[in-house]
């Protein structure tokens, strides 16, 4: 359900924004340990504003962040997290999707299970870090899924000014990536994850400064995680997303004013204030 209190003070900004798509200010750094790229996350943040709580509606301002920790063993590893879950079970506005099997948050050390993935492949558990402990996400027999964004807790679409994530063991340079697209589905930009150190993390951010975004799509790697990594194979696992608060695409506010209204006239017209 709609939190249509909330929608009310950001009508104006979804209005204004709407067609706005200036160039990103981007965010990228590379390191061996979370302390290497920790000040260029938390300038992410700090440029896309407060944190927001974990509820249905838009704040219309600030950001929202998943961390995977949050998540239940009932939900992880060795068991698919459900792709609607950052939208319906705990609302941040976002839901995944791919052409692959699913999607998969690893598990936790009491949960018996092989941390960072290993219950795909036992060498992961070494070869992963994460940078907010203790889970990681992956999507399930592909590494290209995408990411996106609606009014928490709805189905009405919605924009964000910026996203941006973390990855852990980007080895190869100009493999893993974020592409951009708008309320159109017109791509804005793709921006490529730096790549650094074995085992390593690595994190990418993009601010348009305005509601640009409706979607990303990000290519982890360049194999889906399923087996060792030899050759010229690049396994790549996610860690944290931090996004501006998603915030109506006009035509979705448009419906919800047009439903508030027509539910007001319906009172009056009845006698009820």
């Amino acid at each position: 359900m709609i939190n249509l209190r909330l929608l009310a003070g950001v009508a104006t900004v979804a209005i204004s924004a709407a067609g706005v798509e200036a160039a990103p200010v981007t965010f990228s750094a590379s390191g061996a340990n979370p302390a290497a790229i920790q000040a260029t996350v938390d300038a992410f943040r700090n440029a896309l504003g407060t944190l927001n709580a974990n509820v249905v509606g838009s704040f219309g301002s600030g950001r929202r962040e998943i961390n995977w920790d949050g998540v239940p063993d009932a939900l992880s590893a060795p068991n698919a997290l459900p792709a609607n879950f950052f939208n319906s079970n705990s609302p941040r506005g976002a839901a995944f999707s791919s052409a692959g099997g699913g999607f998969e948050v690893s598990s936790t050390a009491a949960s018996g299970i092989p941390v960072r993935f290993g219950n795909i492949d036992a060498s992961y558990t070494n070869q992963f870090q994460t940078f907010s402990p203790q889970r990681l996400f992956t999507s399930l027999g592909t590494n290209v899924f995408d990411v996106t964004f609606f009014v928490p807790g709805s189905a009405a679409a919605a924009l964000t000014r910026g996203f941006g994530a973390v990855f852990t063991d980007v080895e190869l340079a100009n493999i893993t990536r974020i592409a951009f697209y708008d309320a159109k589905n017109v791509l804005l930009d793709t921006i490529f994850v730096p790549s650094g150190a074995n085992g390593g993390l690595s994190f990418l951010g993009a601010d348009y400064g305005s509601l640009s975004i409706s979607r990303v799509r990000i290519t982890s790697g360049n194999t889906a995680l399923g087996a060792p990594e030899t050759g010229g194979i690049d396994l790549v696992a996610a860690d944290d997303f931090i996004y501006g608060e998603p915030v109506p695409e006009p035509g979705s506010l448009a419906l919800v004013t047009m439903g508030v209204l027509g539910l007001r006239f319906v009172r009056r017209r009845s006698g009820h204030a």
